[in-house]
Formats: C-alpha cells, structure tokens, sequence
C-alpha cells in the first residue's frame, strides 16, 4: 500500500513538472493538437464505415435486381414452355377457320369456332405472346424456318414470300420459329 501511494505520489510529482515547465497556452495547444488528431483518426473510420455501408447496400441493390430478372427470365421459360403447347390449337383453328362454310348450320359453328380462335389470341396477348410479322421481311435464320425455296420475280432473293406457319414471339424472345417460303 505505501509502494501504491509513492507511484500515486510519483505520477502526480511528473504531472506537476511537466505542467510546471510547460506554459498554460502551450498545455492548450499540445491538447487541441491531440483533441485534433483524435478527431481526424474519428473521422477517417467514420468515413471508412460510411463507405463500407453504401458499397453493402450497392451490392444489395444489385443482387435484388438480379434476383428480380432471374425470377422474370424462370416466369417467361416456363409461361413459353405451357403457351407453346397451345400453338398447335391456334394453328388447328385457323386451319379450321380458312376452310369454313359460308351459309346454313356450318355457318353458325365456323362462328362460333372464330370466336374461340379470338378468345385465345386475346389470352395468348395478354401473356405477351405475339405473332411475327414476316411476309415481305428477309429471310432470318434466328426467326424464321425455311420450308421451301421458289423463284419469284416479284420478289429478291432471300425474301420470304410466303408464310406457311406463324411464327411467335414471347418478349424479345423466339416462341416459335416462322416456317416460311423463301425467294431464290
């Protein structure tokens, strides 16, 4: 206990020289200096965990909307896979529709067939199925399938002229290639 009270002792006699030996404005000084460091040391890891924070929070942003667009892109693959099922309806009701009867019994069905064939078109839109406009376009590998070859003198080569079987598109995306005719 008295080696304690002597340190105590000691610590105050060194407190109270350096005090002594240094001037009031000095001792202010030497603490603002410190005051200031301390500070900027602050500062610097505020401005570190500030920066640490907004990049975490970017990257979650972006993992969002990543997650977001992969859930969109699984929707579309799977909304095709079940709409391309039923293309083969609507090519069966036009078919159906091209050959119909014009007067009598036969004539009420084919409308009724017609209405059907709209009521289907309308829901197949309104799932962002839409049919390739190609007649008159240019032959292209990524849309269209070639089925047959003609020379055409009304049209270029490579020009389709003739749609055997419409084509869809979901989106951006190829639901179904044209077949086509193509001129030589």
């Amino acid at each position: 206990m008295v080696e304690k009270e002597l340190e105590q002792g000691g610590e105050e006699a060194t407190e109270a020289t350096i005090e002594e030996s240094a001037s009031p404005e000095e001792a202010i000084a030497k603490e603002m200096e410190t005051l200031r460091q301390e500070l900027a040391a602050a500062q610097a890891k505020a401005d570190e965990y500030l920066d640490g924070w907004q990049r975490a929070r970017a990257e979650f942003a972006n993992y969002k909307k990543r997650v977001e667009k992969e859930q969109a892109q699984v929707y579309q693959n799977a909304a095709g896979a079940i709409i391309k099922r039923y293309l083969s309806v609507v090519d069966d009701l036009e078919r159906a529709l091209k050959n119909r009867p014009t007067d009598g019994d036969g004539a009420a069905w084919a409308e009724g067939i017609e209405l059907i064939y709209r009521k289907l078109l309308g829901i197949l839109e309104s799932e962002g199925v839409k049919p390739m406009q190609v007649e008159g376009q240019f032959f292209d590998p990524n849309l269209h399938e070639a089925i047959l070859t003609e020379d055409s003198a009304q049209h270029e080569s490579g020009q389709i002229t003739e749609v055997l079987q419409q084509g869809y598109m979901l989106g951006d995306k190829v639901l179904r290639p044209a077949m086509v005719r193509v001129a030589r």
